[in-house]
C-alpha cells in the first residue's frame, strides 16, 4: 500500500538531507516519540514510535531521503523529497490490504510529517 502527502513548503534536496537527520526525527514527526540511539557513521539508529520500538535506517536519495524500518513486519518505509509543488512524503508497506486501524495510523504518521516539515519552514 502507498500513502502520499505534500507539505506546503519548498526545501532543496540539500536542505532536506542536511536538516532531516536521525537525531531530529522526534522533533520533526509527532508520531516518533523519541530517538533512542543514533550512529552518524552508519546513518542508522533506533526509535520509539506509535508502533513501538524499531531500528531505522536513513539513506540519501535523489532529491531527498529514504527511511526504512528493516525489522518492521510490514516493511514500512518512507521518503521525503523536494518536489515542484512542495515537499512530498511517500510511505509504503508491503501489503495490498491491512487492518483499518493500522491504515489510519500510517495516515496519521504521514500527516505528522507534513505538519513537522511545515513548522520548519515557518
Amino acid at each position: 500500500m502507498e500513502f502520499f502527502a505534500t507539505a506546503r513548503c519548498s526545501f532543496t534536496p540539500d536542505h532536506l538531507q542536511d536538516q532531516v537527520t536521525g537525531p531530529r526525527l522526534a522533533e520533526l514527526c509527532a508520531s516518533i516519540d523519541r530517538v533512542l540511539e543514533w550512529s552518524d557513521t552508519q546513518d542508522a539508529g533506533e526509535i520509539y514510535c506509535l508502533w513501538g520500538q524499531f531500528a531505522v535506517n536513513r539513506e540519501r536519495i535523489r532529491d531527498g531521503l529514504r527511511f526504512t524500518l528493516p525489522g518492521c513486519p510490514n516493511a514500512l518505509a518512507w521518503t521525503i523529497t523536494a518536489a515542484p509543488e512542495g515537499t512530498l512524503i511517500h510511505c509504503t508497506i508491503n501489503r495490498s490490504e491491512h487492518d483499518p486501524d493500522f491504515i489510519a495510523s500510517i495516515e496519521e504518521f504521514v500527516a505528522d510529517w507534513v505538519q513537522g516539515l511545515e513548522r520548519q519552514s515557518a
